[in-house]
């Protein structure tokens, strides 16, 4: 699908996820001229705004959350915007939703409302011409909350629109680092070589937030560490180190290769994984309380996840893939590590070798970081002094005069002009959820519950176990 949307709906525009992501994100696009005279971008929730009320709305969000040199001229995409209230629920609203829209033209849809609106949704949309062969919709997470849940949102959604019109977002896609594996293992013949068993020893992923519950308490109560993130962002990452070269960039080409890694995962053993829940401590320099009085109650959710996890195919049999994310944890940082192997033989008597690591920085920062052994300047009688170094790529350094986007600007874009490479598709999405109803399973089945840990640590002394009893240590 290439044709360019004339108009874009965004479903809970007066949101949070629209306040903070999708009207700055348009924005800045729109300062550097990416979205097209001619697109116009229609709100709709329950509130009841006019179109310069949800204006000044926009304006209040883009100045709070869009740096001043990225807004361009604020005003003329300000006159973009009009707003249509709509409860989704009520059929007869969706007319004057249509004919804000009008006829004959190229629609992207965004939904940014809760799943258990999404079928009553695109009922409506069906039943006023919003979802015919002119129209595309984008679907935020979260896609239920297992695999049967997830089957009955893609059902309710492909009532309506075909696969190739449909967006399944997963927002760390867009994210510049994230893309950039793509590039440096596909774009280098340096690394393609040595991606496999024989090289590799093993890839951590690890995603540490500092904060706990925010606003997200009765969301979080009832998704835990495992849904919340590795089901999605964790594995889309897993996905990208571990997938084969796909024939091209096209959607197809690289989802195929995607979904392949997934359906090869093994299932995760009780002594492979480790929950767990945090108490008070320290956080960001506060002292902070801990997850059962911040939510008012006891609960068995976990918020803090490590396991090992293991692809059964040739290119990486005998590899662990160790896995860990958290709240609370001493740093918020995203990233992967690549370890490889020891050389076969050092000719370097006496001198300790240390084995070349990647590390691929998401965020906070953005940058590629590679450790070699080089020799100490000076003259020596008995031989080399050898030491690691690193070489680095700092994102910001190398590309002067490239400012760092919001990660929903490139899948924004993306969605207006149809480009789904970048998206998740549905056998994607529910082979993620199969393997993680599996590990739901186990933890019904053994009994597992959370282990305490204090805020402000890597979470329980058994997620550094897990790893240790490989000879691993966790990258920190």
């Amino acid at each position: 699908m290439n044709n360019k949307a004339q108009t874009l709906i965004l479903f809970g525009a007066t949101g949070d996820l629209s306040k903070r992501m999708l009207l700055p994100s348009l924005c800045a696009l729109d300062a550097e001229d990416l979205l097209g005279e001619d697109l116009r971008i229609v709100g709709t929730a329950r509130s009841q705004l006019s179109d310069s009320e949800f204006r000044d709305f926009a304006r209040e969000a883009i100045e709070t959350y869009l740096p001043d040199h990225r807004r361009g001229g604020m005003a003329g995409f300000l006159n973009r915007l009009s707003y249509q209230s709509l409860d989704v629920t009520t059929p007869e609203g969706y007319a004057d939703l249509a004919a804000k829209v009008g006829e004959n033209r190229e629609v992207a849809i965004f939904l940014s409302t809760a799943p258990s609106l999404f079928k009553p949704t695109i009922e409506g949309l069906a039943q006023h011409g919003l979802a015919d062969s002119n129209s595309r919709i984008c679907l935020e997470k979260p896609l239920g909350t297992d695999l049967e849940t997830s089957c009955a949102i893609n059902d309710a959604v492909a009532s309506a629109f075909s696969e190739d019109r449909i967006f399944r977002i997963d927002h760390y896609l867009g994210k510049e680092t994230v893309q950039n594996l793509i590039a440096l293992r596909f774009a280098n013949i340096l690394f393609e070589p040595l991606w496999n068993a024989q090289h590799i020893e093993h890839v951590q992923i690890t995603v540490g937030e500092t904060v706990g519950l925010e606003s997200r308490v009765d969301f979080y109560d009832g998704a835990g560490a495992l849904r919340d993130m590795v089901q999605n962002h964790m594995l889309q990452l897993l996905a990208l180190v571990a997938m084969e070269p796909p024939g091209s960039f096209e959607a197809g080409a690289v989802r195929d290769e995607k979904v392949k890694v997934l359906r090869a995962l093994r299932p995760v053993k009780p002594s492979e994984i480790v929950t767990g829940q945090y108490r008070g401590g320290a956080s960001d320099g506060e002292i902070v309380p801990g997850y059962d009085e911040e939510l008012g109650r006891e609960s068995d959710t976990e918020t803090f996840v490590a396991l090992k996890a293991h692809i059964d195919n040739w290119r990486w049999q005998g590899v662990p893939f160790y896995m860990r994310t958290g709240k609370r944890m001493p740093e918020r940082v995203t990233e992967i590590v690549v370890q490889f192997r020891c050389v076969p033989h050092s000719i370097f008597p006496g001198a300790k070798l240390t084995q070349n690591r990647l590390v691929i920085g998401i965020q906070p920062q953005e940058n590629v970081h590679l450790s070699v052994m080089s020799k100490v300047p000076g003259i020596e009688q008995d031989g080399m002094v050898l030491r690691e170094i690193p070489l680095d790529i700092s994102m910001p350094d190398a590309f002067t005069g490239k400012h760092k986007r919001i990660a929903y600007e490139r899948l924004l874009l993306d969605l207006i002009e149809g480009r789904q490479t970048l998206f998740v598709r549905r056998d994607e999405v529910e082979a993620q959820w199969n393997w993680i109803d599996a590990i739901r399973e186990t933890w019904e089945t053994e009994g597992i519950k959370p282990k305490p840990y204090s805020a402000g640590n890597w979470g329980p002394s058994a997620a550094i176990a897990l790893a240790e009893r490989d000879g691993v240590t966790w990258h920190e």
